[in-house]
């Protein structure tokens, strides 16, 4: 799906909103005044005037200036799900080259950030809202430009917030909350094409077939957690009570298999042969959901791993029909 819904629908907020203009694929507030100070877990952060080369490291993160109409001078490279050849997903490969650049200047960081390919791109700002960096990369980042990290805790920003936050350090926040708002109802159109899930209860699990002796739960801090709950999938409360609020998941042990047996749906890593792998245990196949086949499996080879797991607006505007096609297949095992 290309990124058209952008341009209508910020016509129409452009026409109750008269306060902003449109310009591209952007639509533009009143000027921001700068200095901008942005607080968050790992300190202050001030912008003294409009950035102009933005770098973003982490997953997620490159997608909000994209979509704000903003390319990029440095991004990381992705590091699980199916990429292009330079290591992004297509969805973020089709935002630059409306913006004009068919070759993105990419880090391979997989092994740790690389300091000096971050330094060479010559950034004015650091985007590291949706990230797990230390406090140590924090101080080093920064003496490369001023630099914007997760509010509260690594790993643990919703979409939603992902988008605001970056964007506030952009001096986009109006248009932030635009963004947000065309994704929401984006979703509430598409999740009302599938009346067969709406209410029903599922989880998003980790199990490793080769040692089920415990697996994982994602709570509702997680962005993969959240973005089930978007979709109008509810967290039964035997799971919700699992959540000391500590992390944004759950090491369960297999012996209390049984938190998962309210679950409509379970969704979970996995390929052509997991289910088949679950249900020949005789623990695990104990749960309904696993017995009966109502589970959603996302192998690493596909963009829709990475979009569930880390989704941002381009990637649930791109991949969301086919998330929710998937979602309401496993449901239709319930029958």
């Amino acid at each position: 799906m290309k990124h058209s819904i952008y341009r209508v629908k910020r016509l129409w907020a452009v026409g109750i909103c008269g306060a902003m203009l449109l310009s591209g694929n952007a639509v533009y507030a009143a000027e921001t005044q700068y200095p901008i100070t942005i607080e968050h877990a790992l300190g202050t952060t001030v912008i003294e005037e409009e950035p102009e080369r933005i770098v973003t490291i982490g997953w997620g993160n490159l997608d909000v200036p994209l979509a704000l109409g903003i390319a990029p001078v440095g991004v990381s490279k992705a590091t699980y799900g199916a990429t292009d050849d330079n290591g992004l997903f297509y969805w973020t490969n089709e935002a630059f080259a409306e913006l004009g650049v068919e070759e993105p200047n990419v880090f391979d960081d997989t092994d740790g950030l690389d300091f000096e390919a971050i330094n060479n791109a010559e950034p004015d700002l650091i985007l590291a809202v949706y990230s797990g960096i230390s406090e140590e990369e924090y101080e080093q980042l920064s003496e490369i430009a001023p630099t914007v990290a997760y509010t509260e805790e690594a790993w643990a920003t919703t979409w939603q917030d992902m988008t605001r936050d970056n964007a506030k350090a952009l001096g986009k926040e109006e248009e932030a909350e635009l963004l947000v708002a065309e994704i929401e109802q984006l979703i509430a159109e598409k999740t009302a094409e599938h009346p067969e899930i709406e209410g029903l209860t599922a989880a998003y699990c980790y199990f490793d077939t080769s040692n089920l002796g415990s697996f994982y739960v994602y709570m509702p801090k997680d962005p993969r957690a959240s973005y089930l709950m978007d979709l109008g999938l509810e967290l039964p409360e035997e799971i919700r009570a699992l959540d000391d609020g500590s992390f944004f998941f759950m090491t369960i042990s297999s012996e209390n298999i049984d938190v998962l047996n309210n679950l409509d749906l379970i969704v979970t890593w996995g390929e052509s042969d997991t289910l088949e792998a679950l249900q020949a245990d005789p623990l695990i196949n104990q749960v309904p959901a696993i017995s009966r086949g109502s589970v959603v499996f996302l192998s690493n080879d596909t963009t829709l791993i990475a979009a569930s797991c880390t989704p941002t607006t381009l990637a649930i505007e791109s991949t969301i029909d086919e998330y929710l096609d998937a979602i309401s297949a496993a449901a239709g095992n319930l029958n």
